[in-house]
């Protein structure tokens, strides 16, 4: 598992933006708050949360997320990377999702406490500021993604529960 400075040099080779850089390493902090509190793999957390948007680098559209799985294998990042990269996205996409949204067809749902933290610390930081998640599942509601929204809420009640507390407050 990559440093945090190695993953940041990472960030940089590949040309991400320092927009791009900040918010990975505001998400990375938020991550690492709600980590603390679970069993979760902290190098993996920090280095995931780092990463998670390396597929910017080449696109700011939503497969940006597959793109970036794609640099990581590349790279040769661990499974565990490219999972956290590849399920950020959202508050996860199930396959029918991803598909109408051009995406390959297949599913993009947080499967380890660790997927599930960054996506979720990636959701409560707007650009590389913190906000409550209540602001984004106001957000896709306005856009009319109703399941986006229902995710994002099942999602953050799901690592409020593990932490003890509103995963807003950490």
């Amino acid at each position: 598992i990559p440093s945090a400075d190695e993953c940041i040099l990472l960030l940089e080779k590949m040309g991400c933006s320092e927009e791009v850089i900040c918010h990975s390493k505001a998400v990375r902090d938020v991550a690492m708050r709600i980590a603390e509190k679970t069993d979760a793999n902290l190098r993996l957390i920090e280095a995931g949360s780092l990463l998670h948007d390396i597929g910017r680098s080449k696109t700011h559209g939503i497969d940006h997320a597959v793109v970036g799985g794609r640099i990581a294998k590349k790279l040769g990042l661990s499974d565990k990377i490219i999972g956290i990269i590849e399920h950020h996205i959202g508050a996860g996409l199930t396959a029918p999702v991803a598909k109408s949204l051009g995406l390959p067809n297949k599913d993009f749902m947080p499967k380890t406490l660790e997927e599930k933290i960054v996506c979720h610390a990636d959701n409560l930081i707007d650009d590389c500021s913190r906000q409550n998640i209540e602001v984004e599942v106001e957000r896709a509601m306005v856009e009319n993604h109703k399941e986006y929204a229902l995710q994002l809420v099942k999602l953050h009640k799901e690592i409020s529960d593990l932490i003890g507390m509103d995963a807003n407050l950490v």
